[in-house]
């Protein structure tokens, strides 16, 4: 750990630590109690309570962390805000692409305006993004004004870190290479009710030729199955009725374990859980998609019906060169399994365009899985070169308008299947999660199918959180219209 301290940064009586726990979560609820205190003193001088607010960059892992740096700042004191001209700013980053550390470095400018106004103002940044030590050089030399870094491995250390971060005068940097603990039971303040995410297991032992997330996520492991079944215990007794289990590939949970569990064991023990009515996951990658787990998911009645299964490339020879590890035939095959097994389940998947030395032919190779598989829909990326992986020293690297043209090709492909895909349930009655209010109309509520689509109708607050029978009355593309229905789906 970096501390560079030389007076305090913020007008506070510090707190003479002794006796400071040394095991975990205790020690960090002993840094609650003591930044707690410290909220407390600023806020009096303030003569309102301290803010704060949180940006979550990236994907629903960083989602489920910064629930968890919510429920560590509600609990000390501060109140959120929806406005970044808050006494406590923290940015959750991602890195998968360069253009999001760029997205980072442009909010900076804009918070030390902020920061100038509110001199007692912290600035917080952690996640996958600070991993990298080029980063981190930046931040010292060109941010100095930023108080707290810290990356991906001890975000259960916040309390502590806020602690260090209030009683220093520099900037407080606490970044791991990698780490093997996992800290149980701290503090965490859901997004919604009624769903939460459930982190199951943390890092990547894959090592894609395109993907950073090995180098900032560290290796693979697990958490305990018991722990992971308390969690969802107390989950579905405060009121949650759909989980996802989240994890950068899930399918190779618990081979880490002293006693190994498989991905598709701990799915028949989280499906006994009274109470919980949905149960998602990703990501799964297609080498670790076992026989087992397809078997689990064909008998099971509270797994969705939606698999998200990343192609990547359609060409075998690509998939070699992007350490994929299996081939064109393989993914093919699993889809085969999957829907013999699960017939009415929706496959979706992510496919890149323009990788290096991606010939035509390469191209049309995956453009042929698409139209074998008929994907409900797809996430397709252009290809960006991602420093500090193996892809981005690849010698031909494809020209931008090919990869332009491609991507367009693949784009109108993907939807026009989308679009058959969807108009096929119009007319059906299916259960529906109500996850909200309608954003643009008050009158309607959104929810989501077992397959994931979207789908609006009539509605009130009230209906929020509840399963509910919808006729599916018109398809808009992406999203469905519907009505709410009885039990023999007739509209009410």
């Amino acid at each position: 750990m970096v501390r560079m301290k030389m007076k305090k940064k913020i007008d506070i009586e510090i707190i003479d630590k002794k006796q400071i726990p040394q095991s975990e979560p205790e020690r960090q609820y002993y840094f609650m109690d003591i930044a707690k205190n410290y909220v407390e003193q600023l806020a009096a001088k303030k003569g309102s309570p301290l803010t704060f607010h949180v940006t979550t960059f990236g994907c629903q892992m960083n989602a489920r962390d910064s629930e968890k740096l919510v429920g560590i700042l509600e609990r000390i004191g501060y109140v959120e805000t929806d406005t970044e001209e808050a006494d406590f700013v923290i940015y959750n980053t991602c890195t998968v692409r360069e253009n999001a550390n760029n997205k980072v470095y442009g909010r900076l400018g804009v918070l030390q305006n902020y920061k100038k106004k509110n001199p007692h103002m912290l600035i917080g940044l952690c996640g996958c993004m600070m991993q990298e030590t080029v980063v981190v050089e930046k931040l010292k030399e060109s941010y100095r004004f930023v108080d707290l870094i810290f990356g991906t491995h001890n975000i259960y250390k916040f309390a502590e870190l806020i602690v260090t971060a209030m009683e220093s005068d520099s900037m407080t940097i606490d970044i791991w290479k990698d780490t093997d603990q996992i800290v149980e039971d701290l503090p965490v303040e859901r997004k919604y009710s009624f769903k939460s995410g459930v982190n199951i297991m943390f890092g990547c032992n894959n090592f894609c030729s395109y993907c950073i997330v090995p180098y900032v996520r560290g290796r693979e492991r697990s958490r305990e199955p018991k722990e992971i079944i308390r969690e969802i215990e107390q989950l579905v007794a405060d009121g949650v009725v759909e989980v996802m289990l989240l994890g950068q590939n899930v399918n190779s949970y618990g081979k880490n374990l002293k006693e190994p569990v498989t991905f598709a064991q701990l799915l028949e023990e989280v499906e006994k859980i009274e109470g919980l009515e949905r149960i998602r996951f990703m990501t799964s990658h297609p080498k670790d998609l076992s026989d087992e787990l397809i078997e689990v998911m064909g008998r099971s009645k509270k797994i969705c019906k939606h698999l998200h299964l990343p192609l990547q490339s359609g060409s075998s020879r690509i998939l070699k060169i992007m350490n994929r590890r299996y081939d064109k035939e393989h993914y093919l095959e699993l889809v085969d399994k999957i829907r013999a097994a699960v017939p009415d389940i929706a496959l979706t998947t992510d496919i890149i365009v323009g990788f290096p030395g991606e010939t035509e032919e390469d191209f049309e190779e995956t453009m042929d899985v698409v139209r074998k598989v008929r994907y409900d829909s797809a996430f397709t990326f252009i290809y960006s070169k991602r420093t500090g992986t193996p892809a981005a020293s690849m010698e031909e690297q494809v020209p931008e308008d090919v990869i332009k043209a491609r991507f367009d090709r693949l784009l109108k492909e993907v939807q026009k299947i989308s679009a058959e895909k969807a108009e096929a349930l119009t007319g059906q009655t299916l259960p529906v999660l109500i996850e909200e209010q309608n954003e643009q109309d008050a009158s309607l509520v959104t929810g989501r199918l077992s397959n994931n689509s979207v789908v609006h109708l009539p509605g009130t607050a009230d209906m929020i959180g509840k399963i509910l029978d919808v006729k599916l009355t018109e398809c808009r593309g992406f999203y469905y219209l519907g009505e709410r229905a009885d039990g023999n789906g007739q509209t009410v």
